[in-house]
């Protein structure tokens, strides 16, 4: 049951943050805060759990759930934890507590509210993670998109509607095309089985002809591309991120777009190996296009969110390729890679955050000379600006390194292209830090520095990316048997 209570105990704290928040506003956060905390414990418990019995094994669940849901229809509420879900349900809780300790004092209106759709869309995701029958994976998916549109549509910037709108718009379709998907692979399993299920396990190795295997993995492939976001289904990413309160551009990116990894990993991979190995080096190609294409928008942006929302989707790219070249090494590095981005860019979103509280402004072309007034900031910006452009002895570099080296065996070609967006995102990194913090000072109000919530919460990243940066072995451990389930899957590139 302790999978079951993952996915219950945020959304009942949202619930009871909710109905608390009718006698105080403080209320709501601390239940808030203490209910991801407390998910955040029981994943901590599991982990630890694993190891005294000897870690996570190739093949097997560490946990698992399953009970009959409705029969009739061969759908079951089955969820079930492996290395990989259990490390991203360890982010979920990490980034939960960030999320709400960094919305403190920016959300003071609705407060009950928006922490019950916070606490909403953090369960969601984590359902998400656990979810191994098809139905109950799209429903949670789906579930998802609910809560974020309102935190963006409601406690949202100015654009807010524009933005909560088009990224409904985005996920819905892309949603979609991945439901019909799963009803296809539903049918033509149970037609050639006679057992109609959407049980995960059962629908692996479904015998498909290479056609309906590559329409079906195209199906599952556009939902998770635009969660991810891939070039060029990226466009709803700078507009939600620019309007979202900083809870909801840290859950976004942090979060929301590792489900579109997860996805590729979980599903895309095992469920269709032929076709995904032959659809590889478009995948590939795409991917580099991101690293590129994100690299080089973020450099030319004046909005600091925005900025950041484009090195996501260069960062991201890195993921693409790593779980389309297929090896042990590709694929820890884009489960790295997941973990750290959501560390670093999340950071970022809170800092970019806390700097408009005080300046009321993100704009580069009006801030500038701010190191001298807050000096702990301009740290934590650098700091983070530097582990985003992969600094080595933080986990960033550590994982786009393993993801290129990964690469290598399977397309030196892309490889050597991908590299050149190291060198661009040192370029946007040493921007972000020098239109902000150095040069003229053009901000002539007082503001006042980084204070103890702040410095806590962007501290607790700093020893995170550090942590992953020099001894990032416990990660690879836990991951490796996932990594050599899903390496299994792709022709050719286990043994490299």
């Amino acid at each position: 049951m302790i999978l079951v209570w993952l996915i219950l105990v945020p959304f009942l704290a949202g619930v009871l943050a909710w109905v608390s928040g009718r006698g105080s506003r403080a209320w709501p956060r601390w239940i808030a805060l203490a209910g991801i905390s407390l998910d955040l414990a029981m994943a901590i418990g599991i982990w630890a759990g694993a190891w005294r019995t000897g870690g996570p094994e190739a093949g097997r669940w560490l946990v698992e759930f399953d009970r009959p849901w409705i029969d009739s229809l061969g759908i079951r509420f089955h969820l079930g934890l492996d290395g990989l879900s259990l490390l991203l349900i360890l982010l979920t809780g990490f980034l939960g507590i960030m999320s709400v300790a960094c919305s403190w004092s920016e959300i003071q209106d609705r407060v009950d509210s928006f922490h019950f759709q916070l606490m909403w869309v953090l369960a969601a995701i984590v359902g998400v993670f656990l979810a191994l029958d098809l139905f109950l994976f799209y429903f949670l998916w789906e579930m998802m998109l609910v809560p974020m549109y309102f935190l963006i549509g409601i406690w949202g910037h100015e654009r807010r509607i524009y933005a909560a709108v088009k990224f409904f718009i985005f996920t819905q379709i892309s949603g979609l095309l991945m439901l019909i998907a799963i009803v296809a692979l539903y049918f033509v399993h149970g037609g050639a089985s006679g057992v109609y299920t959407f049980d995960y396990g059962a629908l692996l190795g479904a015998p498909l002809t290479a056609s309906t295997g590559w329409w079906l993995m195209l199906g599952f492939f556009t939902a998770f591309a635009v969660k991810l976001p891939a070039v060029p289904v990226h466009t709803w990413l700078p507009d939600a991120h620019t309007e979202a309160p900083t809870a909801g551009s840290v859950v976004l990116a942090s979060l929301l777009l590792k489900t579109g990894a997860y996805g590729l990993l979980r599903f895309v991979l095992p469920l269709f190996p032929e076709a995904a190995a032959a659809f590889a080096p478009a995948a590939i190609a795409l991917g580099v296009a991101g690293v590129l294409y994100g690299a080089v928008l973020a450099f030319g942006q004046t909005d600091l969110k925005r900025m950041v929302a484009y090195t996501s989707v260069s960062h991201m790219g890195f993921v693409l390729m790593g779980a389309f070249a297929g090896t042990p090494l590709a694929l820890q590095g884009a489960i790295l890679q997941i973990l750290c981005h959501g560390l670093s860019t999340g950071a970022l979103f809170i800092l970019v955050g806390a700097l408009q509280e005080r300046a009321h402004t993100r704009d580069l072309r009006r801030l500038g000379g701010l190191w001298p007034a807050l000096p702990r900031m301009g740290g934590m910006a650098m700091f983070f600006a530097l582990a985003a452009m992969g600094l080595p002895g933080l986990g960033n570099f550590v994982a786009e390194f393993l993801v290129l080296l990964g690469t290598w065996d399977v397309s030196p070609a892309a490889t050597a292209v991908a590299a050149i967006g190291l060198i661009i995102s040192t370029v946007y990194a040493l921007w972000l830090v020098q239109a902000a913090f150095q040069g003229p000072e053009r901000v002539a109000t007082r503001m006042s520095d980084l204070g103890l919530r702040e410095m806590t919460v962007v501290g607790a990243l700093v020893l995170a990316l550090v942590w992953l940066g020099v001894y990032p072995q416990p990660v690879i451990d836990t991951a490796a048997a996932a990594v050599a389930t899903v390496a299994a899957t792709m022709p050719g590139r286990a043994a490299r």
